[in-house]
């Protein structure tokens, strides 16, 4: 018996749920551009081949977060903006890697979605082969958007608007978890066949967990309550919790919760007082969002230490967060040390 595609997954969402049909269109689009990604992470340095290293390395360029971009980083971007430029699904995109929304050239169709992506999520572990992937998030045009406008405003929508969110991860199998709002479903890419296979339905993160993932070389760093949460956890049995935890970090968001998606943990990625003026480093539109929807469509939560991710009205395209995100109790007991250290100092 012939498993489910993608494709009948999204038709069945149709029929059950009532998704619309230029949603679903849209979200193969994304699809076959992250096939497309993971053929050309799969490459490696063969990519054109030579001694330039193929797709690997530095592509000598910044983002608008000044940080250093990787030629796998920008030959992402490229493959999700030519994929769904023309399709006539959307009004426009904004990525991570790009200063400002991209709107639609006027020689195409316009749509009603608006698409934002984090094309390769942990460039970093490029070098060393280390799963990485793409996060991304649909949320519907304003009503009267003018077909010629690609205003960042229209995109500074809260996270509960959101009408689609996933990420693909490419590690030893090239997998997509995905939401239309009803549950998290999971489909592995069947090399073969070039499909998307619907491998697990219904996902559900665990609500308690013994494991946390966090980057410990930055705990100095830190604020009272997230010191004490660690501090809590590395005591073990004999501390306050009373129970030993295990840590694990890929240094990858995609990687970390896809981990805690199939097994449950808490992920966090705190404020610190290096640069106390930002909120925290993760990007609240293009990683944040897509992620908090996901786990709390699989039964987990997800805050920025104060309130609901989803919540959290944008100011800015590429606005920062701090996210602590997994299973719903583990979530729920390091929001409530950061709310009682505010009470006492209010």
């Amino acid at each position: 018996m012939a498993r489910n595609s993608l494709t009948h997954y999204l038709i069945r969402c149709e029929r059950e749920h009532g998704i619309d049909p230029n949603l679903r269109l849209l979200i193969e689009t994304v699809a076959r551009a992250c096939k497309t990604i993971s053929h050309a992470v799969g490459k490696g340095a063969l990519w054109g081949g030579g001694a330039d290293g193929g797709v690997l390395g530095s592509a000598g360029s910044t983002n608008v977060q000044g940080e250093t971009q990787k030629k796998l980083d920008v030959i992402a971007n490229e493959i999700l903006v030519e994929a769904n430029e023309w399709g006539g699904h959307l009004a426009g995109m904004a990525s991570e890697e790009m200063d400002n929304p991209l709107g639609i050239p006027v020689a195409y169709p316009r749509g009603h979605y608006l698409l934002l992506f984090d094309p390769l999520d942990g460039s970093s572990n490029i070098e060393v082969n280390v799963s990485i992937g793409t996060i991304f998030s649909v949320l519907p045009a304003p009503a009267g958007m003018a077909d010629d406008d690609d205003e960042a405003q229209h995109f500074l929508q809260p996270g509960h608007r959101q009408v689609c969110a996933g990420y693909a991860v490419y590690g030893p199998q090239t997998m997509l978890v995905l939401t239309v709002g009803h549950g998290v479903v999971t489909f592995t890419l069947d090399r073969d066949t070039g499909s998307f296979v619907l491998t697990q339905e219904n996902n559900r993160v665990p609500p308690d967990t013994r494991e946390f993932a966090v980057n410990m070389s930055n705990a100095r760093h830190w604020d009272a309550p997230m010191k004490r949460y660690i501090d809590e956890c590395l005591a073990g049995k004999e501390g306050p919790r009373g129970k030993d935890f295990n840590m694990r970090w890929i240094a990858s968001m995609v990687s970390d919760v896809h981990r805690i998606m199939q097994r449950g943990g808490i992920f966090l990625y705190p404020w610190d007082k290096r640069e106390p003026d930002k909120p925290g480093k993760l990007r609240l539109m293009y990683e944040a969002n897509p992620m908090a929807m996901l786990i709390e469509q699989a039964g987990g939560a997800a805050t920025d230490g104060r309130q609901r991710i989803l919540d959290i009205v944008p100011t800015r395209l590429h606005q920062r967060v701090s996210v602590m995100i997994g299973s719903k109790n583990e979530v729920e007991y390091v929001t409530g040390l950061h709310a009682a250290t505010s009470r006492a100092a209010a």
